[in-house]
């Protein structure tokens, strides 16, 4: 079955929300109190709706209680993403995820009972920053404050190896969870799978370790 998902809120952000999930098949009700926005979406959204998501008898009235998930993209009001986040979790949405301006802002979410909030500017900062101080860092996925998921592009030091003869748990404490080869994936690799210069190694840990295991195997 599709998941139903409703975006309140059409700036940058939560426009390319709506036009990710609609392209993966979802069905995506879009709001926004701005018309022209909304007018924006029309085509790209199943519904597009002009309405104030701060007052409950509109939520109601177009049964937001009924969809999966409704995701809070309101910009530089704080106000009224408190507000909206408050008469979601009141008229009974299962799953809400709010974008937060700052760290206050995540605090009271969270108090009102946000599933999810998310720092889309601090985090795509961080991503950027881990990207540009490395170049055998291809992506960067943060897990939480400590943990992430990187994609590292083997070297020559690295080829000709097997996950044995590395022994990067060991060392580092860090897991290779698969390897991208060319166009193949292979997960999970067994302990005597040989890197070869090229692959993307898709490893997990804490950053602390994946940064130790960069600055050794990157540095020789």
């Amino acid at each position: 079955m599709k998941k139903e998902f409703v975006v309140i809120g059409l700036g940058r952000f939560g426009g390319s929300i709506v036009r990710s999930l609609t392209e993966q098949g979802m069905e995506v009700m879009a709001i926004d109190q701005d018309e022209d926005k909304v007018n924006e979406f029309s085509s790209i959204a199943s519904h597009a709706v002009v309405a104030d998501s701060t007052d409950e008898s509109v939520l109601k009235s177009l049964g937001i209680r009924n969809f999966d998930h409704v995701i809070v993209a309101i910009g530089d009001d704080i106000q009224s993403s408190v507000l909206t986040t408050l008469m979601l979790k009141e008229i009974g949405v299962k799953k809400i995820t709010v974008k937060a301006q700052n760290d206050y802002h995540e605090k009271v979410l969270r108090k009102i009972g946000a599933n999810q909030v998310v720092h889309p500017e601090r985090d795509m900062g961080r991503r950027i920053a881990h990207n540009i101080i490395s170049n055998n860092v291809l992506d960067y996925l943060e897990l939480s404050d400590e943990h992430s998921i990187v994609e590292i592009v083997a070297n020559d030091q690295l080829a000709g190896n097997t996950l044995i003869d590395l022994d990067i748990r060991a060392k580092y404490g860090i897991n290779i969870v698969a390897i991208k080869r060319e166009r193949d994936i292979i997960v999970s690799p067994q302990a005597d799978e040989q890197i070869r210069a090229g692959d993307i190694l898709i490893v997990i840990g804490a950053d602390t370790d994946i940064n130790r295991f960069e600055k050794k195997v990157f540095s020789l």
